[in-house]
């Protein structure tokens, strides 16, 4: 809770992935991915219950077995390629409150494949949210490439031009863009329920170092992780 505002994490979690099978539950540093986020989530003293979304029944074991709680499998059409995250969050906010009577005021969403992010980066999300009186916020990290400086698409006659036009001579001069690094979301419940979308009127951007937003995607990507957690 924080100030008075209940806090309920959503951590989707399904079993198919095409890049790396089965990454949910792959052994990283010692224990399952997903068991990183549980325990992050747990850590927080803002959030008041940790909920896992899934609907394969070994990711719902491990989960509990780290502290998550699954009151509910989710269904196949929510389970593909092709399901929304959004969507995925509205069925477990109507579950919770049609089944379970939960009633709470902040959504936060933690995904598994972001494991480096801290218990102090999900803490300051959700104070960012309540204290800048934002619709919602997400997180970011400082983008490497910058289209007012070095970032160029190709036009239809083949010749190539700044993706955003700008007099700007070097990377420093340039506006800072950022990457959603796909780590931490937090929403006002009944303004994800009411607008179903991320970029709302009144979004805010939480920056995280890019040290802590490897998003795990390929085997690359998870080896990487795993490097620096161990080096952390």
């Amino acid at each position: 809770m924080y100030k008075d505002h209940v806090v309920v994490c959503v951590i989707p979690a399904r079993g198919g992935s095409k890049g790396l099978p089965g990454k949910n539950i792959k052994m990283f540093c010692g224990k399952p991915l997903i068991a990183h986020t549980i325990e992050q989530a747990r850590q927080s003293q803002y959030i008041d219950r940790v909920i896992v979304s899934t609907e394969a029944e070994e990711i719902a074991q491990i989960s509990k077995k780290y502290g998550a709680e699954v009151p509910f499998m989710r269904p196949m059409e929510l389970a593909g390629d092709s399901a929304a995250t959004v969507d995925v969050l509205l069925h477990a906010i109507n579950w919770l409150e049609d089944k379970d009577q939960c009633l709470f005021d902040i959504l936060v969403l933690l995904h598994v494949t972001t494991p480096l992010r801290s218990v102090e980066d999900i803490n300051k999300s959700v104070t960012l949210l309540v204290e800048e009186n934002a619709d919602n916020v997400f997180s970011v990290a400082e983008a490497h490439r910058n289209p007012y400086f070095n970032m160029v698409e190709e036009g239809s006659d083949g010749f190539v031009k700044l993706v955003k036009e700008g007099c700007f001579s070097t990377r420093q001069a340039a506006p800072k863009v950022y990457d959603m690094n796909a780590s931490i979301y937090v929403w006002w419940k009944n303004v994800l329920k009411e607008g179903r979308k991320i970029f709302l009127i009144k979004t805010k951007a939480y920056v995280m170092p890019k040290e802590r937003s490897i998003d795990i995607d390929d085997d690359l990507d998870f080896k990487i992780a795993e490097f620096l957690k161990m080096k952390g």
